[in-house]
């Protein structure tokens, strides 16, 4: 056995974080660790790590009893963690971060530059990896840092790997090179424990899932022996009943349309982009990434010039030629980059609701609006904080994510833009946020939305437009169509 936690206890003054988990990692394992936010994951992935210290249990490496104390001892233990924020010097070439602390030196005491780029060379080559070890490390993209991230584990004969929420910035090409990369160290016989919120890459990735829930051991399961709904249950401790709410039959009947893009091409969208969305409808937006599904989005929004088509809004041509022109005319946003373009982290709940500007998109500025309505629409949403005026940075992504649909609602949104509308959100907070989306569409509110989880646009969307190179190629019925035809729409490949 690789590592072994028994009835792991930690507490934070007279906060109990984990009551008691216990948790065993095989060597060639991918071994999932599941729960809500607040179910203790990053504190346990903090102890195996060397962050905290338990405070009562027993940690086990390769069967001999273990207390890390620090993150260095952790690493000489042989645990490797690649946290969301990476722990890189950008001001480093890439074999400089690699051989941090262990350096080689020339005969003049100088640092040996070359031998360690060879050898830097070698290991990531051996990892199947195209990354140039004397570039410097703010140079390569998010996801070729993360890979260095792995890369040093290895060079440091790590055989614990520990992957916090490791795709959370990554598009999806990213994402596949990251699961060969995690494939290529299990062959290897390490144990890799990780943490995310999307179980369909836990069904493709992972061997076993140890389910946490409010800091207690709620699980155990074989991947192959369990299911979604299964592992959903076990999590928020219920039974979720359907995750995606079917609209209603009232809602169903209203189709007549809210928003039309008639052969549209602008600036940075090639085109032709053509469908409509019905008062009553939540439509998604599916391809693969960058092929302008955000920029549709923020066409709408921002109100691009076309250099040919329309874009109707309402049965009138949009008129707006910025996000305030776009938010005069009804329409809200929740963008993809939730911490950068939608949430102020510093300012209270309530001034983040109050506000009626983006980050980034003109000066801060309060709407006028009463302070009750902010309550009522916390409470209305289920706004889990300890008071309107704490940070919205400290809350979890599904409450800040309410939060942002609180700043619409109040603003009476009359067409909703969701790009990524769970990312960094834990199931049971899906489940709140799917149910309010299609609340709004059974009101007349309708709703665009983008997703790279195939899944969440089959079981959201009533219709879903793929866009292959800036164009809109195919539309498909929420309710028939299957993944493999989206993919197939999507890559130029033949849908019928």
């Amino acid at each position: 056995m690789l590592l072994e936690a028994i009835d792991i206890k930690k507490s934070f003054g007279r906060v109990e974080a984990l009551k008691g988990v216990s948790l065993r990692l095989r060597p060639s394992t991918v071994h999932a660790v599941l729960g809500e936010n607040g179910a203790g994951k990053s504190t346990l992935m903090k102890i195996f790590s060397g962050v905290f210290k338990p405070s009562s249990g027993t940690l086990r490496i390769k069967g001999e009893d273990v207390s890390l104390a620090h993150a260095e001892q952790a690493r000489v233990a042989g645990v490797s963690t690649i946290f969301q924020e990476f722990i890189l010097l950008s001001n480093l070439s890439v074999a400089e971060n690699l051989f941090l602390g262990r350096e080689y030196r020339t005969r003049f005491g100088g640092l040996d530059r070359r031998k360690m780029e060879d050898e830097s060379g070698r290991v990531l080559e051996g990892l199947g990896l195209s990354i140039d070890p004397a570039i410097v490390t703010s140079r390569l993209r998010v996801a070729d840092q993360q890979m260095v991230e792995i890369a040093k584990g290895v060079m440091r004969d790590a055989d614990i790997f520990v992957f916090d929420e490791p795709t959370a910035a990554l598009g999806d090409r990213e994402a596949e090179q990251l699961f060969g990369l995690v494939r290529t160290l299990k062959a290897k016989g390490k144990g890799i424990l990780y943490i995310s919120h999307r179980l369909p890459e836990l069904f493709d990735l992972c061997d076993e899932v140890t389910v946490l829930k409010d800091g207690q051991f709620a699980g155990h399961f074989h991947v192959a022996d369990t299911n979604p709904d299964q592992l959903i249950s076990t999590m928020v401790g219920r039974d979720l009943g359907q995750l995606y709410p079917s609209r209603s039959e009232e809602a169903s009947a209203h189709v007549s349309p809210a928003l039309e893009f008639v052969d549209v091409a602008t600036e940075g969208l090639p085109g032709p982009v053509d469908f409509s969305v019905g008062a009553n409808e939540i439509i998604g937006l599916a391809g693969l990434e960058g092929q302008g599904q955000i920029e549709i989005t923020r066409a709408l929004f921002e109100g691009w010039p076309t250099t040919s088509g329309e874009i109707r809004l309402f049965g009138d041509a949009i008129r707006h030629s910025d996000p305030r022109g776009g938010i005069r005319a009804g329409v809200g946003l929740i963008p993809e980059d939730r911490k950068g373009d939608g949430i102020y982290p510093t300012l209270g709940v309530d001034r983040n609701i109050a506000a009626s500007l983006l980050p980034g998109r003109g000066l801060f500025r309060l709407a006028p609006t009463p302070k009750d309505e902010i309550l009522k629409q916390i409470g209305k949403l289920n706004i889990r904080l300890g008071s309107p005026s704490q940070p919205i940075g400290e809350l979890s992504g599904g409450n800040q994510q309410k939060a942002l649909l609180a700043r619409w609602l109040l603003r009476g949104v009359k067409l909703l833009i969701c790009e990524e509308p769970t990312r960094g959100v834990d199931i049971g907070a899906k489940s709140e946020i799917y149910a309010l989306l299609r609340n709004l569409a059974d009101r007349g509110v309708p709703v665009l939305v983008t997703s790279r989880e195939l899944p969440e646009l089959i079981g959201l969307c009533d219709r879903i437009i793929v866009v292959r190179e800036g164009a809109t190629v195919a539309e498909f019925d929420g309710k028939s169509v299957t993944e493999e035809l989206i993919m197939q729409a999507a890559v130029g490949g033949r849908t019928q």
